[in-house]
């Protein structure tokens, strides 16, 4: 009877290690199948693969993407402008809104993702990216204001005056009038603009006068006074040079390389996020599949066992083992449910693949495999090389020691003492009605006309406000001026601190430049001895595999024959598990050490055919910067 039960326990563990053999050849063939088997309720809705070509995304951000925060920025929407601000409508941000109906939406749809798919997908949606994006569009924005420093200044004000003032004398009015009255208009126009050229200010102002009055004295009256005047405050020293005014604005440009680079260093970052959690889920699901083998194997055995033990043939000892190993291995397959789920919500919110516009977006599946067999090429010089040609932190460094070594330029400049030529040139002219008749009570006229045709003067500003702007460019009536104005510190102790200080920071980021650069390479010799590390271990515990297969091979014949016991069995069949789990972590590993090695490089998104180019931003030069 004992012979009888160990047989029949031997053809039951044959029959279920064949059914565990097919089960691995079938994860190995196809990992939609593993993907299904690991997803337990899951399984009935299979995952939909996407269908079309896929384009790589557009990682670069263009100059021009700034154009669509700027609508609604010209002169015409002034006035929309303007009602806005009045605008009585409480605006309310969308996502201080919480609608419960939204947070329960869900998709329903399981999507079978490739790698590359999942990385294009995941840099079109996720927001952390999106918001990252905006970085050189708010750095772009910096140069813009930058540019605004040459922006003219246009002014213009328009004003009247008029009063009425008790006489001090009876000879100020006609009549002896008892007031003095006087009405005043003006119009007054200037322009003012600073020359990206030489960093002068550039003025232009153009006034006018319209005044009326019964005051005997004014000799003309009423009387229009325009003035055109020109002016020029020029630095000599200090703050000029040729284009020297566009410094700032030079620093500007460089920043906003900075901000591409961080932005590109940002995006190699995720994609590596990306990869990472794409190969954790693909490792999730092969725990699964183990800890559920394992635990079907040890359910099988607890039956066995009480067949045994109900035909006398095994101690209870024996049963009290194997129930134990069962509920070790269910709790093990309750842990490894927990981390599939848990790597399985990382990459759907890494990913955001969400048409349906739900609260919770897509579940991903992958549906790549890894692939040992994969030509790894690890050439220490190459990848150095590599590295410090691509790595994006060490373009935004130099970016950035670019920038510290113009604002030193600019301390320096601010040595010289501060000497300015200030000039300026001005016409214009008076006309209007001319007074004739007695003034003051005595008889010489001021003017002589009909009534006083001798004694007198012609005064010569009869004419009207189009006579007067038309005889300003006679020139008859001007007005010059230039000054030379001086001004400096006598130790200049503010100018060398300053100096001093930019030098600092300028030696500073050129140490913290030479500590990336160590940053970097201890990062790719890291990365190439943990891929040669990973392709040793990637045949070592394939070996591992096979021994162990082989093992239990052995070990069942010898069963079969009664050379070997039930415990005996179990341990070789766990080692065969751990072997397997053991050659599925380091296939894991070597795939993620791929990515990590082209993240180091510098390459990863050039691997996944994603092209960054840096854009130039003084291509958008506005005109008044031109002059």
């Amino acid at each position: 009877m004992r012979n009888v039960a160990d047989h029949l326990l031997a053809v039951a563990l044959t029959v279920f290690v064949a059914q565990t053999f097919m089960a691995r050849a079938l994860f190995a063939q196809t990992s939609a199948g593993r993907a299904g088997a690991a997803s337990g309720a899951s399984a009935a809705t299979p995952a939909i693969p996407l269908t079309g070509a896929q384009s790589a995304p557009q990682v670069s951000v263009p100059i021009s993407e700034n154009s669509r925060f700027e609508q609604g920025q010209n002169f015409v929407d002034l006035p929309s402008v303007f009602s806005h601000q009045w605008s009585l409508t409480r605006e309310v941000p969308p996502e201080s809104i919480i609608n419960r109906d939204y947070i329960r939406t869900r998709s329903r749809v399981r999507r079978l993702l490739t790698l590359k798919q999942a990385v294009y997908i995941a840099l079109m949606n996720n927001p952390a990216i999106k918001a990252a994006r905006l970085d050189p569009v708010a750095a772009q924005e910096a140069v813009n204001m930058a540019w605004a420093e040459f922006d003219p200044d246009s002014l213009a004000n328009i004003g009247l005056l008029d009063s009425s003032l008790p006489i001090s004398t009876p000879i100020e009015t006609f009549a002896a009038s008892p007031q003095l009255t006087t009405n005043q208009y003006e119009w007054n126009f200037a322009l003012n603009k600073i020359l990206a050229t030489t960093n002068g200010t550039l003025s232009l102002q153009f006034t006018n006068l319209y005044e009326n009055t019964n005051n005997l004295t004014q000799t003309v009256n009423p009387y229009y006074n325009p003035v055109l005047q020109v002016s020029l405050s020029q630095p000599l020293l200090r703050n000029f040079g040729w284009k020297f005014a566009t410094l700032s604005v030079q620093i500007a440009e460089t920043q906003q390389k900075q901000a591409q680079w961080m932005y590109e260093q940002t995006a190699e970052d995720f994609v590596l996020r990306v990869g990472s959690d794409y190969w954790n889920l693909v490792r999730a699901q092969e725990n699964l599949r183990v800890a559920q083998e394992a635990l079907k194997f040890n359910e099988d055995l607890v039956r066995q066992n009480r067949i045994s033990l109900r035909v006398g043939t095994m101690a209870p000892i024996d049963l009290q083992e194997a129930e134990s190993a069962f509920e070790t291995a269910r709790a093990n397959v309750y842990t490894a449910e927990a981390n599939l789920e848990t790597a399985r919500v990382t990459l759907r919110q890494d990913i955001m693949l969400n048409p349906e516009h739900a609260f919770i977006p897509e579940n991903v599946e992958p549906a790549d495999a890894p692939n040992p067999r994969e030509e790894l090429r690890l050439d220490r010089e190459g990848s150095l090389e590599r590295a410090v040609l691509y790595r994006p932190e060490l373009h935004s460094l130099r970016q950035a020691i670019v920038t510290d070594l113009l604002q030193a330029k600019f301390q320096e400049n601010q040595l010289l003492p501060q000497v300015n030529l200030q000039a300026q040139y001005g016409v214009s002219n008076e006309q209007g009605n001319v007074i004739c008749g007695p003034s003051f009570g005595v008889v010489t006229p001021n003017c002589t006309s009909a009534t006083q045709p001798t004694g007198g003067y012609q005064v010569p500003f009869e004419g009207t406000y189009g006579s007067a702007l038309s005889k300003m460019f006679d020139f008859s009536f001007y007005n010059y001026a230039a000054f030379f104005s001086w001004e400096m510190q006598l130790d200049n102790a503010t100018a060398k601190a300053a100096l001093s200080q930019a030098r600092v920071t300028y030696e500073q980021q050129r140490m913290q430049y030479r500590d990336m650069l160590s940053q970097v390479i201890t990062d790719v010799e890291s990365s190439l001895a943990n891929a040669r590390a990973d392709l040793k271990r990637v045949a070592a515990t394939a070996a591992a595999t096979e021994y162990a297969r082989e093992a239990l091979h052995n070990e069942q014949q010898r069963f079969r024959v009664g050379m070997a016991t039930t415990h005996d069995l179990l341990q070789f069949e766990d080692e065969l598990v751990s072997a397997e789990g053991n050659e599925v972590q380091t296939q894991v590993d070597l795939e993620q050490a791929r990515l990590q090695l082209l993240h180091a490089e510098g390459r990863l998104l050039a691997f996944f055919g994603v092209n960054f180019e840096l854009q130039d931003p003084h291509t958008n030069i506005p005109w008044f910067g031109r002059f």
